[in-house]
């Protein structure tokens, strides 16, 4: 199957990247900063062909859709096309589009694309993804915020590393390794790429690592955006500043979940014990994933109204192919259990300052907190509120266009900063 029409616009508008991450990468493969290429063997598809060919089905109860789970009928459509029409190499072609690197920061090889705008005013912005999504969420995204076809808004050099454990990036093989401790190798990695002032977006674990960033690193990081909102509720007077409005959609979004929260304690208590399934089953893993974008996004009904069945899958053999299934759950479990800091990791010195906070509420997002409650929980630093009219978790792979302009808005509201000032 040739590459769609669509991907193909994609990568012509950011060819021009290619060529600016180029004349920049290091030539010798021991340098710091290494090209990376994704390139899947053919014994791996071939061996991803025999187990779909080879799928053992559950059985499901007549006329009960998505009620007990995914809904068979529509895992069956999906693996029949992933065996028959789906091409992993255009969708392996699309990624090596990005400029890739990997880098060994605190003994791990990190994995990330690195896009350049042409525009020599843009801002570095690093974007991080959670679980279980990939750098692959953002590939719409990516070249309405390196080249903006309004040429007064604000513009950004892209950075979007793959999380310790996912996908292309290594596994750790320490304990300990819990988004905190994630989000300072990012701090490390923007500082090694030469960027002594960015922004940080992100949503699922990437929200609480660009918290981190704007918090920890605040004399480089000027601003950090989220599409996922704390939504602790405040222990005193919780209903200071709520509408009744507001309190009505949390307790409707609380309902529409309280079926799909099963997956978290699972993987917060027993990572390894799932991950033989995950890592052994192409179609378990794929409807383990497929079940979180169907309750996370705003397709009324028909999940592919908001994502189309490559993109489904691409995300999953992301996964797959490089047998991060099992390691990238961990991080759940390394969160909760607030393990001792791994010894492979080098010194990190906090900033002495905080950066402000900007969030976007998308209306199918797994919380959906008052805005009063999140301005509590980041005690200060909010900046920025933008209540989106459709969308879910994965807002940049399902609404990207309406998540790049509020990120220029935000990023674009900020005073300008002299990081120098603040060394």
């Amino acid at each position: 199957m040739s590459i769609p029409r669509y991907l193909f616009l994609i990568m012509v508008a950011i060819g021009h990247s290619q060529l600016l991450a180029d004349e920049t990468a290091p030539s010798s493969p021991s340098a710091e900063i290494r090209p990376f290429t994704v390139h899947v063997e053919d014994a791996v598809l071939d061996d991803l062909k025999y187990r779909l060919d080879h799928a053992r089905w559950p059985d499901q109860i007549e006329g009960s859709g998505w009620e007990y789970g995914v809904d068979v009928a529509y895992m069956k459509q999906l693996v029949e096309y992933w065996r028959t029409d789906y091409d992993w190499r255009s969708h392996e072609q699309l990624l090596n589009a990005f400029p890739q690197f990997k880098t060994k920061i605190d003994g791990l090889d990190l994995h990330f694309l690195h896009v350049k705008s042409s525009r020599e005013n843009a801002m570095p912005l690093v974007l991080v993804h959670g679980w279980p999504g990939s750098v692959y969420e953002f590939y719409k995204i990516i070249p309405l915020l390196t080249e903006p076809k309004n040429q007064e808004a604000p513009a950004f050099h892209i950075v979007c590393p793959s999380l310790p454990g996912f996908g292309f990036s290594q596994m750790p093989h320490e304990r300990g390794w819990n988004s905190q401790r994630m989000a300072e190798v990012f701090a490390k990695l923007m500082a090694r790429l030469g960027y002594s002032n960015y922004g940080a977006q992100g949503g699922d674990w990437g929200s609480g690592i660009v918290r981190w960033l704007a918090s920890n690193d605040g004399n480089h990081c000027s601003g950090a955006h989220s599409n996922f909102p704390p939504g602790g509720r405040p222990s005193s007077e919780p209903m200071r500043g709520v509408t009744r409005e507001e309190v009505a959609r949390a307790e409707r979004r609380f309902a529409e979940l309280s079926d799909h929260k099963g997956y978290s304690s699972i993987q917060g208590t027993r990572p390894l014990t799932l991950g033989y399934g995950l890592n052994d089953s192409p179609v378990g893993l794929a409807a383990w994933i497929v079940d979180k974008f169907w309750a996370w996004s705003d397709h009324g009904g028909k999940l592919e109204k908001s994502f189309t069945k490559d993109e489904l899958l691409t995300n999953v053999m992301i996964y797959w192919v490089t047998d991060s299934a099992p390691s990238s759950v961990r991080i759940y479990f390394e969160s909760r259990h607030r393990l001792p800091r791994p010894k492979s990791m080098t010194p990190f010195e906090r900033s002495n300052r905080v950066a402000p906070l900007g969030f976007a509420l998308y209306p199918k997002e797994i919380n959906v907190p008052p805005r009063a409650w999140v301005e509590r929980n980041v005690d200060g630093q909010f900046a920025h509120w933008t209540e989106m009219p459709r969308g879910g978790h994965f807002a940049a792979l399902e609404t990207p266009a309406l998540l790049a302009e509020d990120i220029r808005k935000f990023f674009g509201s900020l005073p300008k900063r002299n990081p120098d000032a603040d060394n």
